[in-house]
C-alpha cells in the first residue's frame, strides 16, 4: 500500500475528510510512512531541522544544573542524544556514578542515533514514561526539549457563528482543507479569548491525554518543559491565523505546503504554555516557574548571541507533583469527559 492509498482508506473510514490531528499523527508516527518512525534522517545541521542542544552546549549546562543531585532523570524525546551527552559531561565523573539517566524515545531512528552517541554511558531506554517511572519507584526529574510541539494538535477556525475544526480531504492532485462543525471544544485557554472571524488556533489536546496516562505513577521530583510558544493572550495576538508549519531540509513551510510530502517532513505548532500550566494543575501538580528561556537561563549560563531570538521565543515550565488526583479523575481526563481545569 502506498502512502496515498493509505490516506484514502483513512479518509473513507472518517466519512470523507481526515481530522487534522489524525493526519498529523500518521504523518509523524505511522510505522511505515511517518516522519519520526520511518523517514527522519538526523537532527542538527545535516538534518531537516536543528535544536539548540545540537548547535551549542549552553542549554545542556543549564539542564544539568537543574538536575542537581537528583538520583534519577528521565529525558523524553532525546533527539540525537546530544543533550544527554552534554548533561553527562557537565555532571562529571562522580555525578555520573550517582545519576541514573533514562530516555523515553518513540522514534527507532533517533533511538539508534542516541545509542551510538551515548555508547558506554550507562543510559537506560524505555518505551514510555510509565515504564521509566516504575524503574525509578515514581521518583524522578523529568524533562523535555521541543517535545510538546511534536504532539498531534487539533486546529480550529473561528467562523461567523462559532468555531469549526480543520479536516483534510485528499483530492486528485492536492489536499484540500475542510471545516467541520463541532459540538464541544477541548479544554483550552484559547477559547476564553474573543476571536475574530477567520482566526485559527492549535490545541495540543493529545499532550494533555499523554500527561494523564503516567501522572498517577509520578510521586516526587520536578518536570521541566522547554519549547517554543507562549502564554495567553499574547500567543494568539501574535499569530491570529495560527502557527501551524512544517520543516524539511531546514526550510520552513506554511499554508498549503504543510500538507504536502506526507511523512517526509516535520509538522509542528507553537505551544500554549497557559494550557500546560492549567492541565498540570488539573492533575494535582504545582507550577514552580513559567517564564521565557532567557530568564530561566540567565542565572546559570550566558545566552549566546546567535540564540538571542530563540531565548525569547522559547518558554520554560517547571512543575512538581502536588496533591494526587484519584484514578477515576485521571481516567476522565484521559477521555476528555470532564472539565477539571479549575479543580
Amino acid at each position: 500500500m502506498t502512502a496515498r492509498e493509505y490516506l484514502l482508506a483513512v479518509q473513507d473510514q472518517a466519512g470523507g475528510a481526515i481530522p487534522f490531528h489524525r493526519y498529523m499523527q500518521d504523518a509523524l508516527y505511522h510505522p511505515d510512512f511517518g516522519y519520526y518512525a520511518a523517514n527522519i534522517r538526523e537532527v542538527g545541521r545535516r538534518g531537516d531541522f536543528a535544536t539548540w542542544p545540537t548547535l551549542h552546549p549552553s542549554l545542556a549546562r543549564a539542564v544539568a544544573a537543574w538536575i542537581g543531585k537528583a538520583r534519577d532523570v528521565i529525558e523524553v524525546g532525546a533527539g540525537n542524544g546530544e543533550m544527554a551527552r552534554g548533561i553527562l559531561e557537565c555532571v562529571g565523573w562522580f555525578g555520573r556514578r550517582r545519576l541514573r539517566y533514562h530516555i523515553v524515545e518513540a522514534s527507532p531512528t533517533l533511538r539508534n542515533a542516541q545509542a551510538s552517541r551515548l555508547r558506554g554511558s550507562g543510559v537506560r531506554w524505555h518505551e514510555d514514561v510509565a515504564a521509566a517511572l516504575r524503574e525509578t519507584g515514581g521518583c524522578a526529574h523529568i524533562f523535555s526539549n521541543e517535545l510538546v510541539d511534536a504532539f498531534p494538535c487539533r486546529v480550529f477556525e473561528r467562523g461567523e457563528y462559532g468555531w469549526h475544526e480543520l479536516a483534510l480531504r485528499v483530492e486528485d492532485a492536492r489536499i484540500a482543507e475542510v471545516l467541520l462543525s463541532v459540538t464541544t471544544l477541548p479544554d483550552s485557554s484559547l477559547f476564553a479569548e474573543s476571536a475574530k472571524q477567520g482566526s485559527r488556533v492549535e490545541v495540543h489536546d493529545s499532550y494533555r491525554s499523554w500527561l494523564a496516562m503516567w501522572a498517577g505513577g509520578w510521586r516526587s521530583g520536578s518536570l521541566l518543559t522547554i519549547d517554543y510558544g507562549g502564554t495567553m493572550p499574547a500567543l494568539t495576538h501574535r499569530r491570529p491565523r495560527g502557527s501551524l508549519r512544517a520543516y524539511a531540509h531546514h526550510q520552513r513551510l506554511c499554508g498549503q505546503d504543510v500538507y504536502g510530502g506526507f511523512g517526509k517532513r516535520d509538522i509542528t505548532a507553537d505551544v500554549n504554555f497557559s494550557d500546560l500550566d492549567a492541565w498540570g494543575r488539573s492533575l494535582g501538580w504545582d507550577t514552580q516557574r513559567l517564564t521565557t528561556l532567557r530568564e530561566w537561563l540567565s542565572p546559570t549560563v550566558a545566552v549566546p548571541e546567535a540564540f538571542s531570538g530563540a531565548a525569547e521565543a522559547f518558554y520554560v515550565l517547571i512543575q512538581t507533583p502536588g496533591i494526587p488526583v484519584t484514578s477515576e479523575k485521571l481516567a476522565l481526563t484521559v477521555r476528555g469527559e470532564e472539565n477539571i481545569l479549575s479543580a
